[in-house]
């Protein structure tokens, strides 16, 4: 990871109290408390992508099947999933701007 501060931009902005809040939900806190002072490592990039895909979009099926059957148990754990899904997907649009601005100011 590079030393210096990661680049911020307005989409950023917009996206860090969520990828914030979700960091410390999940007791990932970087050093700094924020990740406007500290880079998404690849790892945390790829296990959040992860939880989007295997937990937040079936999550959105679950909620579909649990309006759809009347399943009161099955929409409040697919609201849960998807809940996790938007916060491991702020956290992971948060980090792939990173990458994107500081590959552009190299440029």
């Amino acid at each position: 990871m590079p030393k210096d501060l990661p680049p911020l931009d307005l989409v950023q902005v917009r996206l860090l109290p969520l990828a914030d809040f979700f960091m410390g939900l999940m007791w990932s806190r970087p050093g700094g408390l924020s990740l406007r002072t500290t880079w998404v490592t690849p790892a945390t990039l790829w296990l959040s992508s992860g939880v989007v895909l295997l937990v937040g979009l079936p999550g959105v099926a679950v909620i579909a099947y649990g309006i759809a059957t009347g399943q009161v148990l099955m929409l409040f754990a697919g609201l849960v999933a998807a809940a996790l899904g938007t916060g491991a997907g702020a956290v992971a649009t948060y980090g792939i701007r990173q990458r994107r601005l500081a590959r552009a100011a190299r440029r």
